[in-house]
């Protein structure tokens, strides 16, 4: 197996679905108020992903779900986190106000997966694909894993 390229990586990773207009969405929102640069991302369709889930025995084909690494170093050990707990989980991660809607985890996951499910199933057809657009900041280049 060839050796992980993203191995000496701290901090947390968010999958998202690499063709979703309104996933491209969210990662640009959580890049613009991730000043510190603490959350990397990847989309599930690559290569990173595609490991990850694999050596969890979780679905590579299921594209509906954000997915929460809270510590990349320490992936194996740290449960990942899906749908509204991974979402909820990046934004917690955010200074001001954003980290309030963590708050949301109050409410019964069932009833939050319920709503994520219905947008999953909608999002194509409401925000369509993705549009190819340069980063805002150069920078930001470095914080995709393959």
């Amino acid at each position: 197996m060839p050796a992980d390229p993203v191995s000496p990586l701290h901090g947390p990773v968010l999958f998202f679905d690499g063709e979703c207009g309104l996933c491209q969405r969210a990662v640009r929102f959580l890049l613009r108020r991730d000043p510190a640069g603490r959350i990397r991302f990847a989309a599930l369709q690559g290569p990173t992903a595609q490991r990850f889930l694999r050596e969890r025995g979780l679905p590579r084909r299921d594209f509906e779900s954000m997915i929460w690494v809270p510590d990349w170093e320490n992936r194996t050990r740290v449960p990942p986190l899906f749908r509204t707990d991974g979402a909820l989980a990046a934004l917690a991660e955010l200074p001001g106000p954003w980290r309030h809607a963590a708050r949301l985890r109050a409410l019964p996951a069932g009833l939050r997966d319920r709503g994520y499910g219905w947008i999953a199933r909608i999002r194509f057809r409401v925000f369509g694909p993705p549009k190819p657009h340069a980063l805002d900041r150069p920078e930001w280049e470095g914080r995709f894993l393959p």
